[in-house]
């Protein structure tokens, strides 16, 4: 099979990895010779798959989708009175970030004041800034901490900004760029996490150091409140605000599931929640810390959502946890919020969403109320209004789009804003369907197909199956991998769609994800196995015509897949992927992740990764089906050094390889709509190309 990709920077290698790793030099992010290599492949792969007049549809359709005005005015923050919004067009590529009245928001009609045009901030200061969010500070909210990151990366400054004056603070607080945070404990001093110099992050690369900082003084100045080891993951800064007060806390990553909090007190005293292992904080109300429980204690059991009271606490008193709510057995509380007495919960059920007010009697018992909005839908739960007890929810589905509701505790949800159709829905069909994994447990998954469609036909499906993050299903315009509309795009043509709840993720709770944890990390890839088998045997699809798609971790679970099963699927698109399993832990963030995988540099740990790590799993001789990289070079969670290593390693064995690495956009690869859109367009070429037969012209 001939390879795309060029071989003029590659050594000829015939064989799988070696004791003594080969391609090494392509881990030097922005070395010479490994950006040369780079620029090769990008130019390789845009010359095969962009020469179509479709491409330039594609491109052009997904981007007035994705710049189109009439997209919903996400609410980012509710501010006393008035709502926070960054929004993107073609115009604002990178945004504006705004502020309108809550009434005249509510009732659809918005007077929007910009505060920040970061396009225009980039230019002005010469950097590629990216928007990563502002947390403002109560009861006035006349100063927010605006954080901004430089191309992407997850490294961001901090600013000091004067709300009324629409202009950053002169002399304000303000940090330079690093892989840390800050935040408000009061109006003259903030928490701050960061990098203090030398010696002072952790092994995965994050602060291991917090300090209090007061307003006047320099940075080098502040004063530690928690140094830990660099062995551990992270520290980490953040607050929670109720009706009562602002509580700043402290949070010591000992391992990335494995999380201590403490209350930072006004004379900087460190008091620990001192919470059960795998009791994981949610929200703050009326004084009461609420964590869901990733394992089974003192009675409760694992799942359920449990509050303990922060004055206690702070007392030094043992306080007593009361139980929330325990989810039944096909649900999973996936996101918790809270307004001044009503505490809002986003249960799972069977990858269905549903909404439910939580108020606490006096006799400590929390009741349930449920919020009736559309059945069988995705809700993801947004700013809250504290002293209405309202929360803003979206509801969206596969072929519904969003709509925006205002909710409270008492009455029907009102509609605030609904996108309009971007696509006639009543051309395709969506199901869920089960499939049976090799040891027996039922696996969902969501099928998308035109209406009438005959199989088999060709097969797109996305998955992620890790770190408890369950993947619900969304309109088919925004599918879950920063391609914006190539769902759509795939479906229209004749392909069917698939969203797949692997185990690994957090769609049946804690136990869905643990079972996917470690040594048993082959249930993950016997779980996408499952469903693209079942989508043969029912007759949907058929060997060679399935596409498999992840980013992440995911991009780690189609790097496996096509290993293990090259006789199953057909194309292979890797986004932002882990590959070098046995270097991972040595790579920007990857010790973190021990937890999630074991630990390569420990034989027990290797014997169980080193089977399926695809690196070191590449056959000579193998045909493996085609396979599509696509990441940023400002990736500094997940290191570039992994796609480039396979995508060598594949290509130097014969195999067809397409590869694109951009500049900017950092882990989630998009910096804005423009990049959004031509990957859309190219994906849909690659997918067409090797799953419907319709390759472009050669180059």
């Amino acid at each position: 099979m001939k390879a795309l990709l060029s071989s003029a920077f590659l050594p000829v290698l015939l064989a799988a990895a070696p004791a003594v790793d080969p391609y090494r030099w392509l881990e030097d992010v922005e070395g010479a010779r490994a950006l040369r290599q780079v620029a090769a492949w990008n130019a390789e792969t845009e010359a095969a798959l962009t020469r179509t007049p479709r491409f330039e549809q594609d491109r052009a359709r997904a981007k007035a989708i994705l710049d189109d005005e009439a997209q919903i005015a996400q609410p980012d923050d509710v501010i006393g009175n008035r709502v926070l919004n960054l929004w993107r067009d073609a115009a604002h590529p990178r945004g504006l970030w705004r502020v309108a009245a809550l009434d005249g928001y509510a009732a659809g009609t918005p007077q929007w004041r910009t505060l920040i045009d970061v396009d225009a901030l980039g230019k002005a200061e010469g950097q590629s800034w990216v928007w990563h969010g502002a947390d403002c500070l109560e009861p006035d909210y006349a100063r927010c901490l605006v954080r901004l990151s430089p191309g992407g990366t997850d490294a961001q400054v901090v600013r000091e900004f004067d709300v009324a004056r629409g202009t950053f603070v002169a002399d304000g607080f303000a940090m330079p760029a690093a892989k840390g945070d800050a935040v408000w404990v009061d109006r003259d001093t903030l928490l701050v996490a960061t990098d203090w110099g030398a010696g002072s992050l952790t092994t995965s690369g994050y602060p291991r150091i917090a300090k209090l900082w007061k307003r006047g003084t320099p940075l080098a100045a502040a004063r530690v409140v928690q140094e830990s080891p660099a062995s551990v993951v992270q520290v980490d800064v953040g607050a929670f605000v109720d009706r009562r007060r602002r509580w700043p806390m402290v949070t010591v990553g000992r391992s990335f599931f494995d999380r201590a909090r403490s209350l930072v007190m006004a004379d900087g005293r460190l008091v620990p929640l001192g919470l059960p292992p795998g009791a994981d904080v949610q929200t703050v109300i009326d004084g009461r810390a609420v964590a869901r429980l990733n394992r089974a204690v003192d009675g409760f059991p694992v799942g359920a959502l449990v509050a303990w009271s922060l004055s206690d606490i702070a007392a030094g008193r043992t306080p007593r946890g009361e139980l929330v709510m325990a989810p039944g057995a096909s649900q999973a509380t996936e996101e918790v919020t809270a307004s001044d007495d009503v505490l809002w919960v986003k249960v799972l059920d069977d990858v269905s969403g549903r909404l439910l007010a939580l108020r606490r009697g006096a006799d400590a018992r929390w009741t349930a109320t449920p919020v009736p909005l559309p059945a069988n839908s995705t809700l993801h739960l947004g700013a809250t209004v504290g002293a209405r007890d309202a929360a803003f929810v979206t509801v969206e589905g596969m072929l519904t789009p969003p709509t925006l509701y205002l909710v409270d505790a008492e009455g029907a949800p009102r509609t605030v804003q609904s996108l309009p159709a971007r696509f006639d829905a009543a051309q395709f069909d969506v199901v869920q369907r089960f499939a049976t994994s090799k040891d027996g447990t039922r696996v969902p998954y969501f099928l998308v197909t035109k209406k009438g469609a005959k199989g088999p036909m060709p097969v797109l499906i996305h998955a992620y199956g890790g770190f408890r993050n369950a993947q619900t299903p969304t309109y088919l315009t925004d599918q879950p991998y920063r391609a914006g509309p190539l769902a759509l795009f795939w479906v229209e043509e004749g392909g069917a769609y698939v969203l797949a709840n692997l185990r690994g993720g957090g769609e049946y709770g804690p136990t869905w994800h643990q079972a996917g944890l470690r040594e048993k990390r082959q249930n993950v890839f016997d779980d996408l196995h499952a469903v693209a088998e079942d989508l043969v045997r029912s007759g949907v699809s058929a060997p060679k015509r399935i596409g498999i798609s992840g980013r992440s971790n995911g991009g780690l679970l189609v790097g496996v897949a096509m290993q293990q099963r090259p006789d199953l699927y057909g194309a292979v698109i890797a986004g932002s992927p882990l590959e070098d399993m046995q270097r991972y832990t040595h790579l920007s963030a990857g010790a973190s992740w021990i937890d999630e995988f074991g630990d390569p540099d420990k034989p027990a740990d290797w014997a169980f990764i080193r089977p399926y790590s695809p690196y070191q799993n590449v056959k000579p001789g193998v045909a493996y089906p085609p396979a599509f990289f696509y990441l940023s070079t400002k990736d500094d969670r997940v290191h570039p050094g992994h796609a480039r290593k396979l995508a060598a390693l594949l290509k130097a064995n014969g195999n067809r390889v397409y590869y694109r690495e951009y500049l900017e956009g950092g882990h989630s690869v998009g910096a804005d709509h423009a990049e959004d859109a031509r990957r859309a367009a190219i994906l849909n070429a690659f997918l067409r190309k090797e799953l419907m037969g319709s390759p472009p012209p050669r180059p």
